[in-house]
């Protein structure tokens, strides 16, 4: 099946067909408003995803300094990293449930590093994968080259798979990436069954930069007593999360810098956030977090005390 790309009107179709004639031509304005804007909009005010001008300064710099070589070669390697999430909350059925995460692909950038994805995922055993955007490496234009670069990455998987969007894709990829077995969660919620129990995964649209996001309608469902999951592709929402009741958010964006300096030290996270909200496991009252450096590089194919990674989170009701 040839992708759907962002010049094509079946995408338009059935994205109205999925979300409502409303919906969709509300989040394509949004879009087609603010791509590529450089300054303003969203949560912080300067994108430097979308000054493309920028980036080759960068990469000189990088050069120049010695560091693009390596940069590139820690970039392919994608670790595995694990995480433990425990919850009273969490039905007995569900002990052990183990739920991988790939966030950042940014697929056309991100070659030999989802070379490495496909390799790592193909044994591992889970009960369902969750994706947490920026599928794609740029921010505007066609998203044909994402979408094959996806394939294989989905082919690879296996079980349920649910995604959300992040910053850089545009809504246009859902059908794409539904038809390759991604259940994508624009603001919704789906019931998880084990064992005559149940938990829910809800997912929101992108809250960075297009600023689309809506946590009361992703919940409404969702029995404020009962265990449930969010993705979302930034953090940034950790607040809305908590109070909204969720037990743990998923999420990515950050990169965990991407470039950092020794000791794992961020530059920058681009987003506005505690630090240590920025990578890794971590906690707002009563909500567990984790945030994914991502599997992928964004601006430029480099990665500097900052590895790569995918995720399998394992959910108990009791600590080991």
């Amino acid at each position: 099946m040839q992708p759907l790309d962002v010049a094509s009107d079946e995408a338009a179709h059935r994205l109205e067909q999925r979300l409502g004639k409303i919906h969709t031509r509300q989040r394509i304005g949004i879009e087609e408003a603010h791509e590529a804007q450089v300054f303003g909009q969203g949560l912080n005010f300067f994108h430097i995803e979308n000054w493309y001008s920028v980036h080759a300064m960068m990469r000189l710099a990088l050069r120049l300094a010695g560091l693009y070589g390596r940069g590139q070669r820690n970039a392919a390697k994608v670790e595995l990293r694990r995480n433990a999430i425990v919850s009273e909350r969490l039905p007995p059925a569900f002990e052990g449930f183990t739920v991988l995460h790939l966030s950042d692909l940014h697929v056309e950038m991100s070659g030999p590093a989802m070379v490495r994805v496909a390799e790592l995922v193909a044994d591992l055993e889970y009960d369902i994968c969750v994706m947490t955007g920026d599928f794609r490496a740029g921010t505007c234009g066609s998203f044909a080259a994402a979408l094959e670069g996806v394939a294989p990455i989905c082919a690879a998987l296996k079980g349920p798979v649910y995604g959300v969007l992040g910053n850089h894709d545009t809504i246009k990829m859902t059908p794409g990436l539904e038809d390759m077995g991604v259940v994508m969660l624009l603001n919704e919620s789906v019931r998880i069954e084990r064992g005559g129990q149940s938990i829910h995964l809800a997912g929101i649209d992108d809250a960075h930069f297009f600023r689309v996001d809506n946590i009361e309608k992703a919940a409404a469902d969702i029995p404020f007593d009962e265990f449930s999951i969010l993705l979302s592709h930034t953090p940034e929402i950790y607040r809305q999360a908590a109070h909204a009741g969720f037990n743990m958010i998923l999420s990515g964006h950050t990169h965990g810098g991407q470039i950092c300096l020794p000791g794992a030290i961020p530059i920058t996270l681009d987003s506005t956030l505690p630090r240590a909200f920025g990578a890794g496991a971590w906690k707002y009252l009563e909500m567990a977090g984790y945030t994914s450096v991502g599997a992928g590089s964004s601006v430029l194919p480099v990665r500097l005390n900052c590895p790569p990674e995918i995720t399998l989170h394992r959910l108990q009701r009791v600590t080991d």
